[in-house]
């Protein structure tokens, strides 16, 4: 399902090198409306084919970049086991760059594993703006080796160079991300609320020393009713010392976040917007009056 930026914080998607078909070419040139394409280098051909399909591209669409199974090794390799993160790479995505302070947009097909949140959040924290995002695979895979391939497609189309500590956090704060989700006591919103939250305070305080940072998680842990190991507080106190050495410019990433916010508001404030949801509120209400019809003759 589509999910637009919204207040929910901010955060990273990691990418390793990729091999870039024809020539790697940065587009420092780019222009809005611009495509590029980053496929699993294991991909059969009918599913390469698939896939290209699903994205609605054919080859001469679009730049596109492979991602091998041993760049997802070297992100992901520190966070996950190996044995999650497979020995193919699969994962692919399409990355349609957007007009200035649009926002992010993220959809994503057959992932189980990682949120449409969980990569807009990683992908802010990695620099990356302004873009819709397809992520998809040819049958159902985790989506942890889209992570590898996104940043690195965003950075040859939008000629935009992100360090690579930067990338490290990133892949870092969406495997801690996914990994508190997967706590049933947590879940997956709450986990990405959860980040956010601890981001958003982070960059107001801007904590001296790890000490500070652990109070601040502590409290926000505390507000939500979340219970934390001792192992899980020692990680995030770790990745958000990272994160808040990275010295981002959150002012800009929030205006971001506000801009597609507002893109969203003035779609649902819309008459086409309205003609929507109002299709899908008496669609459901149809369901509902079946159901208590059904139960209701028993």
């Amino acid at each position: 399902m589509k999910k637009l930026i919204t207040s929910l914080g901010v955060t990273a998607i990691a990418v390793g090198m990729i091999n870039v078909v024809n020539s790697p070419i940065v587009l420092a040139d780019a222009q809005p409306g611009d495509v590029i394409v980053t496929l699993g280098e294991d991909l059969s051909v009918g599913q390469k084919n698939t896939v290209l399909k699903d994205m609605n591209v054919s080859e001469n669409d679009a730049q596109i970049v492979y991602v091998n199974n041993g760049e997802e090794h070297k992100y992901l390799g520190n966070y996950i086991p190996e044995s999650q993160i497979g020995s193919k790479s699969i994962s692919s995505a399409k990355i349609t760059l957007g007009e200035e302070d649009t926002g992010l947009v993220v959809e994503t097909h057959n992932v189980n594993y990682i949120t449409d949140e969980m990569y807009l959040n990683s992908l802010s924290t990695a620099g990356v703006k302004d873009a819709k995002v397809y992520i998809t695979a040819p049958f159902t895979v985790s989506g942890t080796g889209a992570l590898t391939g996104i940043i690195k497609a965003y950075e040859v189309s939008s000629g935009t160079k992100i360090d690579e500590s930067q990338k490290q956090v990133a892949n870092q704060e969406m495997v801690t991300t996914a990994q508190l989700a997967s706590n049933d006591e947590i879940g997956q919103e709450k986990a990405v609320e959860f980040m956010s939250k601890v981001k958003e305070e982070i960059s107001k305080e801007n904590p001296k020393t790890d000490e500070d940072i652990k109070t601040i998680i502590q409290n926000i842990a505390v507000d939500m009713n979340i219970n934390l190991t001792a192992d899980q507080l020692s990680q995030l106190v770790d990745l958000f010392g990272k994160i808040k050495d990275l010295h981002i410019d959150w002012e800009k990433v929030n205006k971001t976040f506000d801009a597609a916010k507002e893109k969203w508001n003035n779609f649902a404030q819309s008459e086409e917007g309205k003609n929507i949801i109002d299709s899908f509120i008496a669609f459901m209400k149809s369901i509902w009056h079946g159901i208590t019809a059904v139960f209701g003759n028993n």
